[in-house]
């Protein structure tokens, strides 16, 4: 189960719990063509092969969903990605924040097993997104990266380098059913692609004046043939 808060302008908070019954992550969602390759190029630098499609749909199991403030993954090479993440509450959609925490070493092998072997953090505010669509393309998406003892910025940038939720809804085909949870794409890394030991991340809404936030901590397990 998930729990959320939910937000809705005008309303007082509702605390919501959702059992959640898909999960599905957009890669390559960018609007702009030469910040797309980038992010291809970036990927590829390090071995992960070009996308089969743009944009394309990965599903994961939903047991990969969580909210813990701690991250267990296997082995030093992985890292993790702010994305704006749409939940299907019953028929109406909303906004969370999370990270498509990625096994970087297993990507060279394969995108949706790299994605499935990592669990994927999630927030736990919502906004319903019927209140920020019309100004989508102004939410402002960041994440900082705790990398050899220092905080650093390592994503920046707005949702309009991406394609809004309806359209990535459209293209994946058969809308959204309640209890679907849809990662919506990222921005390309500040200096590269590499991991920490905490991720910190956020989506601002400077229209409203609010802002999602979440951050986990990374518990690195030793990798034992």
């Amino acid at each position: 189960m998930l729990r959320f808060d939910l937000h809705a302008s005008g309303q007082p908070k509702q605390s919501i719990m959702l059992e959640p019954s898909a999960l599905i992550v957009a890669g390559w969602t960018g609007r702009d063509e030469a910040a797309l390759r980038h992010h291809i190029e970036e990927l590829a630098a390090i071995g992960v092969p070009r996308p089969s499609s743009v944009p394309v749909f990965y599903r994961n199991s939903f047991l990969n969903l969580t909210q813990a403030p701690v991250l267990e993954v296997l082995g030093p090479d992985t890292s993790g990605e702010v994305e704006p993440v749409i939940v299907a509450l019953g028929d109406t959609l909303c906004l969370t924040v999370g990270s498509d925490h990625t096994d970087r070493k297993a990507e060279t092998q394969g995108i949706a097993l790299s994605k499935q072997l990592c669990a994927k953090s999630l927030g736990h505010d919502l906004w319903r997104l019927q209140d920020i669509i019309g100004h989508w393309d102004q939410l402002k998406l960041r994440s900082f990266a705790t990398i050899g003892g220092q905080r650093l910025a390592y994503q920046d940038g707005t949702l309009s380098a991406m394609r809004p939720p309806h359209d990535l809804i459209a293209r994946y085909g058969s809308g959204l059913s309640p209890g679907t949870v849809m990662y919506c794409g990222t921005l390309g890394a500040i200096g590269g692609i590499r991991p920490a030991v905490r991720f910190e991340m956020e989506l601002e809404d400077p229209v409203l004046g609010r802002t999602l936030k979440h951050a986990y901590e990374i518990n690195i397990l030793p990798v034992v043939s």
